[in-house]
């Protein structure tokens, strides 16, 4: 049975807190100058160091838990995109998992398995599935450029459309008589190795734009403020 409260909702997808008439440069220019400095240093150094040569691709997220803690754990890993298709009901998340992270990560929802991998492919990323079986390990994700972790439902695995689409699949080593884990306890060790010596790569305009959502995030009533319009600031 799927678990759900008054906690759980659908994290919202890659868009701006502010009106098209604003850039990101303005806003920077208006909210800037009213967040302390510690806390612009540490919007900046994790914009820095933030991926957008990872991502993950949920296939069928059933439990707001685990949906929840791979967002946590794309958070912590630097990743800012991931990728989901809901199939037979909505992605929803667990706020008391989640932390917050649903606010840095931006969630793009696909129709179909089919069009989630055509996407993917376009972009020039590499699926590579979650497999006990895997011929890779999770070490060997550091090399590839352009990786996109496949993480399937946690009763029906991965669909037959995305599984085609990953022509490799990686496995987490274990010593012990399981031999599976919780798809966000895989996801979590797997993105910790694929990132790991990676540089964030995002380009300046994203890092800006990045930037501008860590200044309207931080101060409050930013969009009070920008609804203002300040002289100038447009």
């Amino acid at each position: 049975m799927r678990r759900e409260s008054e906690d759980v909702f659908a994290p919202s997808g890659p868009t701006l807190p502010w009106g098209p008439e604003w850039t990101a440069e303005a806003v920077i220019a208006v909210l800037e100058p009213m967040v302390l400095d510690a806390r612009r240093a540490r919007l900046l150094e994790v914009i820095a160091s933030r991926l957008g040569s990872v991502t993950v691709l949920m296939d069928a997220p059933h439990d707001p838990h685990n949906g929840a803690a791979i967002l946590r754990s794309c958070d912590a890993f630097g990743v800012q995109t991931v990728h989901v298709v809901p199939r037979n009901e909505e992605f929803l998340v667990s706020g008391n998992v989640a932390k917050g992270t649903e606010r840095w990560v931006d969630v793009t929802r696909h129709a179909s398995s089919e069009r989630a991998a055509q996407a993917l492919a376009d972009q020039g990323f590499e699926l590579v599935a979650t497999h006990p079986k895997g011929a890779l390990v999770p070490d060997d994700l550091a090399d590839i450029p352009r990786l996109c972790l496949v993480l399937g439902n946690e009763h029906d695995g991965i669909a037959e459309a995305l599984t085609a689409a990953a022509p490799r699949s990686v496995r987490i080593p274990m010593r012990g008589f399981v031999e599976s884990l919780n798809v966000s306890v895989s996801a979590a060790i797997v993105l910790a190795r694929a990132t790991r010596g990676r540089p964030g790569d995002l380009s300046e305009n994203e890092r800006r734009t990045l930037y501008a959502r860590g200044l309207h995030a931080t101060v409050n009533r930013a969009a009070e403020i920008l609804a203002a319009g300040l002289p100038g600031a447009r």
